[in-house]
């Protein structure tokens, strides 16, 4: 490979480290028979890891965050997945409206979303805190299901199911047996980006959670402004292997190329 742009070569090195770096800290921390955050560490030890186990709020947090991130990518799915389909599909007037419409909650703050629905939902309506912030959640995570199904279906040729309908399927059958085949990489990329978008969040999940369920980000952010060990360290690198295991079934199902390849 030729350097022809060793600036942006650098800079795209620099961006490496400074995503890399502290994350080789936090796990080699985690490692260590220390009893405070210390680096180096004083010793090789996986007590930390035993003691994340063992916690139990990181362990009920944990559950409850998959249980919100599962259930908010699916509803995410069942309605960006239709209007992706409407806005690429159908002969909609001013499609760019639209779609700048149905993205507009990536640029609002998730504070100022999360201020409106606690006093629209919790305090209004008087929903508990998991319905309120299931919606929150599908809120944030619907565009992300628009614009990924939406590229790709910009890169499925429409003739397909021009002619399937054309030998006599109907629209319903066509999009099973044709689209929704052909729509599959971009439809798990859609779910996998909106999975960890929502096990991740924070600031929505801080200010519409309560003591009955709590996310797990927002524990681990309590935790470490009372305490001071590796235990929250443990348990980051415990998401870090969860997260490297989707990512390799995500590699070995799909591929990387199909799921993001028609994302700019």
């Amino acid at each position: 490979m030729n350097n022809r742009h060793p600036i942006a070569a650098s800079l795209a090195v620099l961006g490496y480290i400074v995503m890399i770096v502290p994350l080789f800290f936090v796990v080699i921390t985690a490692f260590t028979d220390g009893s405070t955050l210390k680096f180096p560490p004083s010793g090789f030890s996986l007590r930390w890891f035993e003691a994340a186990f063992k916690y139990q709020p990181f362990m009920t947090s944990l559950v409850s965050s998959l249980e919100l991130a599962v259930l908010a990518a699916l509803f995410s799915l069942l309605l960006g997945v239709p209007v992706a389909l409407a806005i690429s599909r159908g002969k909609i007037p001013g499609k760019g409206l639209l779609e700048g419409l149905f993205l507009s909650p990536l640029i609002v703050p998730e504070l100022v979303v999360g201020l409106a629905l606690y006093q629209q939902l919790m305090i209004g309506l008087g929903l508990n805190n998991f319905t309120t912030l299931l919606i929150g959640h599908t809120v944030l995570l619907f565009p992300y299901a628009v614009r990924v199904t939406g590229a790709s279906l910009a890169l499925m040729d429409p003739h397909i199911e021009e002619a399937a309908r054309g030998l006599g399927a109907s629209p319903l059958r066509t999009f099973f047996t044709v689209t929704f085949p052909l729509l599959r990489p971009g439809l798990f990329s859609a779910g996998l980006l909106s999975f960890v978008t929502s096990f991740n969040n924070v600031p929505l999940s801080l200010l519409l959670q309560n003591r009955d369920f709590r996310t797990l980000p927002v524990t681990m952010l309590d935790y470490v402004q009372q305490n001071y060990d590796p235990i929250v360290a443990a348990m980051s690198v415990l998401i870090l292997l969860g997260t490297i295991l989707i990512a390799v079934v995500a590699e070995r199902t799909v591929g990387f190329a199909k799921i993001f390849g028609g994302i700019n």
